[in-house]
């Protein structure tokens, strides 16, 4: 039971890979906190009703988690996705709004440096503790389908890389896991890779648990893909 007792905060946590995260710490006796834009207090420990583009919400919701637990050891960005799906706008970028264009980089990478800022003095003080960007073979590749979504991703490369060296004296690690098409929706098996299938919710799960055990301990600062070597090139993409 590696993560008994560890408090993870999980934004995303009422669906998808967020979901599957926070079911496999609780196994493990980890305390869940679950961010999400409704609370969720069936799959949670603790619920937090959190839109990641207001900052105020999160500074005020880790202030009241470290109260209670004194310490954040693992915080794991999922909230995101792309805006024209999330939106139901189904435009081309030349076409599509600048709300969505907005709501695509606020959530994809403003959140993840709301969430940075928010926990990063406690890890600091702590002298450890991991965060997790979760990105996209987008934010590899590129996407003319997903401008916003794929420029976010893309950003989130080097905040990894950034607050990996800002923590690296406090032992404080950050990583990065970018899925290709994973089956957290059924369109996505349509989504080719050189391995001729999507990946499984649990595969990224699997290679995210791992990051943020002890057996990672000397890792900081990467980008993981799990895309059955989509990002390699050497194929046509949908995209």
């Amino acid at each position: 039971m590696e993560f008994k007792d560890k408090v993870v905060i999980i934004t995303g946590a009422n669906s998808g890979i967020g979901k599957l995260l926070s079911e496999h710490f609780l196994k493990q006796e980890a305390i869940v906190v679950g961010f999400d834009i409704e609370k969720n207090d069936n799959i949670h420990v603790l619920s937090y009703k959190v839109d990641v583009r207001d900052y105020r919400a999160i500074e005020k919701s880790i202030s009241e988690i470290v109260k209670l637990y004194q310490k954040i050891d693992i915080v794991i960005n999922c909230a995101g996705g792309a805006s024209s799906r999330v939106l139901n706008e189904n435009k081309p970028f030349e076409s599509l709004s600048l709300n969505a264009i907005d709501w695509g980089i606020d959530v994809n990478l403003k959140g993840p440096i709301y969430m940075a800022r928010a926990v990063i003095n406690q890890m600091i003080k702590q002298k450890n503790g991991v965060i997790i960007n979760v990105g996209s073979v987008s934010g590899v590749t590129g996407s003319k389908t997903a401008v916003d979504y794929a420029s976010a991703k893309s950003g989130l490369i080097g905040l990894t890389k950034s607050l990996a060296l800002l923590g690296a004296a406090h032992q404080v690690r950050c990583c990065m896991v970018s899925p290709g098409p994973v089956l957290t929706r059924p369109e996505m098996s349509k989504m080719t890779t050189p391995m001729a299938r999507a990946c499984s919710p649990l595969e990224v799960v699997d290679l995210i648990m791992y990051l943020c055990s002890e057996k990672a301990a000397f890792i900081s600062g990467d980008n993981y893909m799990i895309d059955g070597a989509r990002s390699c090139g050497g194929m046509k993409h949908e995209e």
